[in-house]
Formats: structure tokens, sequence, C-alpha cells
């Protein structure tokens, strides 16, 4: 089996990225990642889609649909390799919405053991932080650990 260089097999792809076979086949049919056909009909990979089923790998991880991910993957360059300006520029895009989700988990990890304004009053803590739910009147949910726009805050810090 002859291999170009930079050229990877599918199952290269598979062992040296921690992904299945099978799970490769789909991100292609999902368009996140490209092959192309060898006369024999083989697949093969540029080796730069090692460092895209990373990202979709992680992106997974925490969470982001895979459309989210086919839409940042669509912004990288189809004819060449990526640069590191190339990846700055679409890990900058995710910047705003990944803060938020880290916030949020901060939020469950911290703050959810006290009062979060939600109206349960069910902590001995609600009596302090919302008497008689008063908080209510700023909308729903936990009023605590989100500002007056619905955006995600720690207790204290929301306006």
């Amino acid at each position: 089996m002859d291999i170009e260089p930079g050229e990877l097999t599918v199952g290269q792809l598979a062992e040296r990225s921690g992904v299945a076979i099978s799970a490769l086949h789909f991100y292609e049919r999902q368009n996140l990642i490209v092959s192309w056909r060898t006369s024999g009909n083989q697949r093969r990979y540029k080796r730069d889609t090692l460092r895209r089923v990373a990202l979709i790998r992680i992106a997974q991880r925490v969470g982001v649909p895979l459309a989210e991910v086919a839409a940042i993957l669509a912004l990288l360059p189809d004819n060449r390799t990526p640069t590191r300006t190339d990846w700055e520029r679409i890990s900058e895009c995710w910047q705003a919405e990944l803060d938020k989700r880290i916030l949020h988990l901060e939020q469950l990890r911290n703050d959810f053991k006290d009062c979060v304004g939600c109206g349960c009053l069910s902590l001995d803590r609600c009596a302090l932080a919302n008497p008689y739910d008063v908080l209510a009147a700023q909308g729903p949910g936990p009023r605590r650990l989100v500002d007056p726009a619905g955006e995600p805050c720690h207790p204290g810090s929301c306006r």
C-alpha cells in the first residue's frame, strides 16, 4: 500500500485520532472532514485532518452541536492546510459562547449550593437572599444567576 507523504488511510487516521472508523465515515458524511479516493477506491486524508478531528472531539465533549462545528470548520480553507492564523480566527468565533458556557458550568459548580433566586424558598438562605420571593418581580428563572437581559452571572455581580 503506497501512501504519499502527508496522507493517511482511514485506519491510520482512526488510530492516531482515537476515533472509530465508523465515526470518521460519519464525520465525512456530515462534511466535517473530507477524503479522496485512490485508483483502488481507498480513502485518503490529508494529515491536517487530524486537527479537524481533534476540534470535533473537543467540541463534542463540551456539548457543541455538530452543526456549529461544521459552520466553524467551513471557515477554514479547502485548498490548503490551515495556518495558525486560520485556527486563531475560528477560535475567536467561539470565544463569547465558550465564555458563557464556562460561566454556566461555574454557576453549577459554585453557586447552586446557595439561594439562586428561583422562587423555591427551600434553603435556609433563601429567606435572606430572596425573602417572600421578591426576585420574582424581575422575571422567571434563577434571578440571582442571570442579569436583567437573561445573561448568566454570579450572585452579587448581576446588574
